[in-house]
């Protein structure tokens, strides 16, 4: 950035909300939406509203169910225009299920099972719809919600949690498409690492590779009692369908995508920016450590790449609570990591921007998107009298940011495209 005047974390702040807009679903959404007018739209997750705008701009008048998070505002046609005069909007919880997922898992096997052969579904389908939409099998509501919390809390990431959360479900891993005699269409919206149909949403109109032995043994991996689950995954019920013969699944965008976008966005300002890679998991401490090691390269021996630079990773990371853990998510959990690894280094932050950011606008049990370190921070929190490692040690990231003033607050986005994490070394 030399010579600029450009504040370096509004430069960041800037690259996120272009990538947003750039991977917007109706951007990504319009190539697919031509040919035959499908008989019903189901939209499903944290983008399933803009999801749903675009299809019924497209094919208006269809009868639709959108499912989304408790808080999602409707789309703002709704109900009134005629694209909307035939649409369901269910809201339901995230991260973990509740009665409005439940309700929507029950529409959902409805609509679909009502259809006759040769009608078409369009499904559109978004991160966050393992929790939205639900229909327990082999175990209550309340089992389910336990279970899943458990999985949040112990370390789990989203393979793992999904894995046993779609052999306790009718509508997950293939249960869906099972239900219908039309031919289902699905397009996605990846927030999962390497874009597994089977696991974005918990695969509900895919065919499903994984078994009962595997959500056993992701039990087993954490120690986890579930007794009921258990008792269910041994009991010889039919497992979930490994073929589909009349669904098809598309991803339409994903991590990379919104990584690409933050990175022209900042070549177009002139700043240097390497992607260090879309595919980043594990802990969010090890994460900060991996990005620090990074850093001190950078600004030690000018590898990979001389100052001035950005460096952009993605993925989705994972935090393993404790018994008494504040409030926070992955992507705060990273940027207060970070910032007590940089901090007993000579260098430090100086000359150092970090944003950390959910694409989704809501990190964890925050209510924000994630962050912007700079390159003062550590100074301000000691004039504060705060001290990071004690708020990493209870996972309490939330606070001591608020405590800054620098939580990026975007509200719910309408998208869930993964993690961002940008580096800007002046």
């Amino acid at each position: 950035m030399g010579g600029r005047t450009d504040d370096p974390a509004e430069v960041l702040r800037g690259a996120f909300l272009s990538a947003l807009d750039a991977v917007s679903p109706a951007r990504l959404l319009a190539p697919h939406l031509g040919g035959p007018r499908p008989d019903f739209i189901l939209a499903i997750g944290k983008a399933s509203v803009p999801m749903a705008r675009a299809a019924l701009e497209a094919h208006a008048g269809v009868p639709a169910l959108v499912v989304t998070p408790h808080g999602t505002a409707p789309a703002p046609e709704a109900p009134t225009s005629e694209a909307w005069s035939r649409v369901e909007v269910i809201a339901a919880g995230h991260p973990v299920p509740d009665a409005g997922s439940v309700r929507a898992g029950r529409a959902a096997l409805e609509r679909l099972g009502s259809l006759r052969a040769g009608q078409r579904a369009l499904v559109l389908l978004s991160g966050g719809g393992s929790a939205l939409l639900c229909a327990p099998r082999g175990v209550t509501l309340a089992q389910k919600q336990a279970l899943t919390g458990e999985l949040l809390r112990c370390g789990a990431d989203i393979t793992e949690i999904n894995t046993v959360r779609k052999h306790l479900s009718a509508v997950k891993g293939g249960g869906l498409a099972r239900a219908t005699r039309a031919g289902v269409r699905t397009l996605v919206l990846s927030d999962v690492v390497g874009d597994p149909l089977d696991m974005i949403a918990s695969g509900p109109t895919v065919p499903d590779p994984t078994t009962f032995v595997n959500a056993l043994a992701v039990l087993d991996r954490y120690g986890l009692a579930a007794p009921e689950a258990r008792a269910f995954f041994l009991s010889g019920a039919p497992d979930t369908p490994d073929t589909l013969p009349d669904s098809a699944a598309t991803v339409i965008g994903g991590n990379r995508l919104l990584l690409e976008a933050a990175q022209a966005y900042l070549t177009d300002r002139g700043v240097r920016t390497l992607i260090l890679g879309d595919t980043f998991t594990g802990e969010a401490r090890a994460l900060a450590a991996f990005h620090a090691s990074v850093i001190r390269s950078v600004q030690e021996h000018g590898t990979p790449a001389p100052r001035p630079v950005a460096l952009l990773s993605g993925g989705e990371a994972t935090v393993t609570l404790g018994p008494d853990a504040g409030r926070g998510g992955r992507n705060l959990e990273f940027a207060l990591a970070l910032l007590t690894e940089l901090g007993g280094t000579p260098a430090g932050l100086r000359g150092v921007h970090v944003l950390s950011a959910g694409s989704d606008g809501v990190d964890g049990s925050s209510d924000t998107a994630g962050t912007v370190l700079r390159p003062d921070s550590l100074d301000r929190a000691r004039a504060l009298g705060l001290d990071p490692a004690a708020f990493l040690r209870r996972h309490d990231a939330h606070a001591f940011f608020d405590a800054l003033g620098d939580l990026l607050r975007t509200g719910p986005t309408g998208h869930n495209v993964g993690d961002v994490r940008a580096v800007l070394i002046e």
